[in-house]
C-alpha cells in the first residue's frame, strides 16, 4: 500500500463518501476509486460499502482506517523531522510508562529540553513490557518507567526515581477513617489511570496483590480523571504520594492507612549499552536521577506541550 491510496482511503472515511473525498483532494472520483480498489485486492478486504444510510465499514476497514491515521501522521512527523535534522537539529525520542507520562515525564523534559537550544523531543506513552523491544528496534532511543524483568545486556539500566503509590479516596469515604483489610479494598470499586491496563508496574502489581475483580476496576483515559471521581466519593484510586499531596493537605483526598494501602516502587531508564560519545538518551539517564531532576519531576510543569523551548511531541499509543 502507498501513501497515496491511504490519503484516498482516509479522505473517504473523513468525508463520507468517495465523491466528496476526491473533492477535498482535488481529483477525480475514479482515482479515489482505483486507489480504493488497489487497497481492496492488497488486502482482501472489502472495507466498506454504501447503503441507504452512507458507507457502512467492515471490521478490517475501522482498523484500517485507525492505522492508515498514524502511518501517515508518522510520514508528516518524519518530514519534519528529516527537515529538522538538515537545519542540525537533533531528535530525542523518549518511551515512557503511562503514569511516569503523566505526572512526572512533564517537568523532566521541560528542564532538560532547556539546556540544549539544538534539541527537540518527542515523547510516547509505551507498554513497559515492550521497552527492551523498542530499544533494540530503535523505535525510541530511552524508555522510562518500570523496569521489565531479565533486562537484556544490550540494554543499560538505570534507577530514576523512588516513589510511593497510594490509595486515596473522598473524606467521607467509609474508609476514610479505618485501617481497611484487603477483602475490604478488594469489594471497592476502583477507579484507574492506563496504567492499570499494563502488564508491569506499581499499579497492577498492587491490584494483583490485592486479587480486585476486574468489574471493579473503572479505567478512565488519565490517572488525574480517576482521581477526580475518587474525590466525588465514586470510590479508591491509586495515586502517586507526591501527586496527590496539595490535596490531601487541603481536605479534598484522604490517604488510606494501613500496610495494604500503599506499595513502594522505582521508576528506572533503559538505554542501548553503548560505546563511545554520550548521546541525548544516555545523557539524560544521567541527569533523570539527579536532585534537580528529582524536584523538577515532583513539582511537575504548568508549561503547555506547545510552549516547551525546545519543541516537544507528544504520542499517544494505544
Amino acid at each position: 500500500m502507498t501513501p497515496t491510496q491511504l490519503r484516498a482511503y482516509s479522505a473517504v472515511v473523513r468525508m463520507g463518501s468517495v465523491k466528496r473525498a476526491a473533492a477535498q483532494l482535488e481529483v477525480s472520483e475514479s482515482a479515489v476509486s482505483l486507489h480504493i480498489g488497489q487497497l481492496r485486492k492488497e488486502l482482501g478486504d472489502q472495507l466498506f460499502s454504501r447503503t441507504a444510510a452512507g458507507l457502512a465499514f467492515t471490521p478490517g476497514g475501522l482498523r484500517l482506517a485507525s492505522r492508515a491515521a498514524e502511518m501517515l501522521g508518522l510520514q508528516d512527523i518524519t518530514v519534519l523531522e528529516v527537515s529538522a535534522a538538515g537545519r542540525g537539529r537533533r531528535l530525542l525520542r523518549v518511551g515512557a510508562s503511562s503514569l511516569f507520562a503523566e505526572h512526572a515525564a512533564p517537568g523532566l523534559i521541560e528542564l532538560f529540553a532547556s539546556r540544549a537550544d539544538d534539541l527537540d523531543v518527542e515523547l510516547s506513552v509505551r507498554n513497559p513490557g515492550s521497552f527492551e523491544t523498542l530499544l533494540l528496534t530503535r523505535a525510541v532511543d530511552i524508555a522510562i518507567g518500570p523496569l521489565p524483568p531479565g533486562t537484556e545486556t544490550a540494554v543499560a539500566s538505570r534507577p530514576v526515581m523512588n516513589y510511593r503509590l497510594v490509595i486515596v479516596a473522598a473524606p467521607d469515604h467509609p474508609l476514610a477513617r479505618q485501617r481497611p483489610s484487603p477483602g475490604q479494598l478488594r469489594e471497592q470499586t476502583w477507579l484507574l489511570g492506563p496504567s492499570a491496563a499494563a502488564d508491569l508496574g506499581a499499579v497492577p502489581a498492587l491490584l494483583r496483590h490485592l486479587a480486585v475483580p476486574e468489574e471493579r476496576q473503572q479505567i478512565f483515559q488519565s490517572h488525574a480523571a480517576a482521581i477526580e471521581e475518587a474525590k466525588r466519593g465514586k470510590g479508591v484510586a491509586p495515586a502517586l504520594s507526591f501527586a496527590v499531596a496539595p490535596e490531601t493537605r487541603k481536605g479534598h483526598l484522604v490517604q488510606l492507612a494501613g500496610s495494604h494501602a500503599g506499595v513502594d516502587a522505582v521508576w528506572h531508564s533503559l538505554t542501548l549499552a553503548e560505546q563511545g560519545t554520550p548521546s541525548a538518551a544516555a545523557e539524560l539517564a544521567r541527569f533523570a536521577s539527579t536532585p534537580r531532576a528529582i524536584q523538577a519531576m515532583m513539582r511537575g510543569t504548568g508549561v503547555n506541550v506547545g510552549h516547551f523551548k525546545p519543541s516537544v511531541h507528544v504520542t499517544l499509543w494505544s
